[in-house]
């Protein structure tokens, strides 16, 4: 990878790698991962990276796969650390853990901006927690990671898309990625388009988009969703895809209203009886 923008992806992990908090801050503008609860910049990102680092101590990186073309580097990792310090309610183990993920570095316009894709729950059972809400002996059971993507449209959700892709390695996958980016940048500015979200589980690759009616879904097919198409058709991409479209029938939207705990039924008015009005947000 030679590229300028594959550059600031390696600098990017690098600076992870060497603790330095600003200097993640310093690569991009723009930066999300499980942890976040969205994208956050500047200042946002130094304190995240600090306490990351405070948790996650001598993190070293091992890039495993990397695909990148002029807007877009995605890079599959191995991040191996010593969980120093409590995180999401676990205490300090001391002990050195090992976790996959994945860094898609993307362009838009001047703006740099990296979204982190990791298994949470995968970090949290490695540290020794175990899930209460699936049995101890069960088998048939797959963990992956997710993404969100708003427009920042805030319309009922008219219809929905969802697409599947059974992969066979981690080289696809990041292919997938990289085919994937671009479908996304298209989407924004697509009228109807109200958002996206992504999950990765075991073999399978997911979507589910969302539009304001039916007829905004014609807007997935457009040319970079061609060229993904044409990859799995005549390129030998995926093992398997699946395309469906979903049509709603009812949206029921309800807030707690944080005054005196009512719930609201935003869907027909978004205003509680005591006066305050749940904010337009999105719903997916």
């Amino acid at each position: 990878m030679t590229t300028k923008l594959a550059q600031i992806a390696r600098a990017h992990l690098d600076a992870w790698q060497a603790a330095d908090a600003d200097a993640v801050a310093g690569t991009v503008d723009s930066y999300q991962d499980p942890d976040t609860a969205g994208a956050i910049g500047g200042d946002d990102i130094t304190r995240h990276a600090t306490e990351f680092l405070h948790r996650f101590r001598n993190a070293r990186f091992e890039v495993r796969h990397a695909v990148a073309d002029e807007t877009t580097v995605v890079l599959a990792w191995t991040m191996s650390a010593e969980h120093r310090a409590a995180y999401r309610g676990v205490p300090a183990t001391n002990t050195t853990l090992s976790i996959d993920g994945v860094d898609t570095v993307a362009r838009l316009g001047e703006t740099v901006r990296v979204t982190r894709q990791f298994d949470r729950l995968a970090l949290l059972e490695a540290l020794g927690y175990q899930s209460r809400s699936l049995p101890a002996d069960e088998t048939d059971r797959y963990f992956g990671t997710s993404s969100r993507i708003r427009s920042g449209r805030t319309a009922r959700p008219g219809a929905l898309v969802l697409t599947s892709l059974q992969i066979r390695d981690d080289a696809e996958s990041a292919e997938v990625d990289l085919l994937v980016s671009p479908i996304v940048t298209a989407l924004r500015a697509a009228r109807g388009f109200l958002g996206m979200s992504t999950f990765d589980i075991g073999d399978r690759k997911f979507t589910l988009s969302t539009f304001d009616t039916p007829e905004a879904v014609r807007a997935v097919h457009a040319r970079p969703h061609q060229r993904a198409v044409r990859r799995f058709f005549q390129g030998g991409l995926c093992l398997r895809s699946m395309t469906s479209v979903w049509q709603s029938t009812s949206v029921h939207d309800f807030a707690r209203c944080p005054r005196c705990a009512a719930v609201v039924a935003v869907h027909k008015g978004p205003t509680c009886e005591c006066g305050w009005s749940a904010p337009d947000d999105s719903l997916l």
